[in-house]
């Protein structure tokens, strides 16, 4: 059976180039560290590194084997870390990105409740409307609103069937009215929202089975979401946004839902993970956490 001692001393070997640095990693020597790579290669019958008096390289089976070595150091530390946390409660960090609206306004203070009730979780929250890359930056889950582009993350939902609603204030509706149709929003000044710097041309929106799609000639333009509510309530022009950023705003009346007959694509409100590994049950607590929080947030102000 595989060591996982000789798993870690291999990822460690490759991941500091050297013997010499996975043993002052794992506190052995040198020579420990070379005859557990070696124990492995034996074991699985492949040679998984090419040595020279300089460098160590990966073979191309050593190449394919570091993923599934990764994986299974992954797994086994996080039933480790499963197990204090039945007996001890929720540790450890929770790295989190959030887009810039719901970032700052509802999650900034709904994490406060959750640390209050895992006091030993430490929090990293970074707030970007510009999508993390899951594979490459140190996130552990990110928030993301509207349908997966990449199959390969791992999905878990948070607001399914959760869509975007269209407003303007009440100060701009006396100055210019209220669009009776989509064909009327092409008389007013469109506010938008394009995340990650990809633009917008249209908006499609449905009645029943009827699409129609909406030229957009904007006005104002940002990638913040926060900044496209802001002007909104400004009195700037008409704005498309998630409803968990505006329901708020509707139900005090500092905006006004418009075209209520005609309702825009669905963007579902996920946690997003790199991969199933990594849905620790830290992830999962704050999964139920944010689905509770959600849901009561949209029910009190839609009621």
């Amino acid at each position: 059976m595989t060591s996982f001692v000789d798993l870690e001393v291999f990822v460690r070997t490759v991941d500091g180039g050297s013997f010499s640095a996975a043993a002052r990693a794992l506190d052995m020597t040198p020579a420990a560290a070379s005859i557990a790579v070696k124990r492995l290669e034996q074991q699985l019958g492949a040679r998984l590194l090419v040595r020279s008096t300089r460098s160590l390289r990966l073979t191309e089976e050593g190449a394919r084997y570091l993923d599934s070595a990764r994986l299974a150091l992954g797994a086994l530390a996080e039933g480790e870390q499963a197990i204090r946390e039945k007996h001890q409660g929720l540790s450890g960090v929770l790295q989190i990105s959030a887009p810039s609206d719901f970032g700052r306004n509802l999650l900034l203070g709904w994490l406060d409740e959750f640390r209050l009730q895992h006091p030993h979780i430490q929090l990293q929250l970074l707030i970007n409307d510009r999508q993390a890359d899951l594979f490459r930056e140190p996130v552990d889950v990110a928030l993301r609103f509207g349908p997966l582009a990449d199959s390969a993350l791992v999905a878990l939902p948070i607001l399914p069937q959760h869509r975007r609603l269209i407003c303007a204030s009440p100060d701009y509706l006396r100055r210019h009215g209220a669009p009776q149709t989509p064909a009327d929003l092409a008389l007013h000044s469109i506010l938008v929202y394009q995340p990650s710097g990809k633009r917008q041309v249209e908006w499609r929106l449905w009645r029943g089975e009827e699409l129609i799609e909406v030229p957009l000639n904007g006005s104002y333009f940002t990638d913040d979401g926060e900044v496209a509510r802001r002007w909104a309530l400004a009195g700037h022009g008409v704005v498309r946004k998630s409803a968990i950023d505006v329901v708020a705003d509707i139900r005090a009346g500092r905006l006004v839902p418009l075209l209520p007959e005609w309702r825009s694509d669905a963007v579902p409100i996920n946690l997003v993970c790199p991969h199933r590994s990594q849905v620790s049950e830290r992830v999962r607590q704050l999964q139920r956490f944010l689905q509770q929080r959600c849901q009561r947030w949209m029910d009190d102000h839609l009621a």
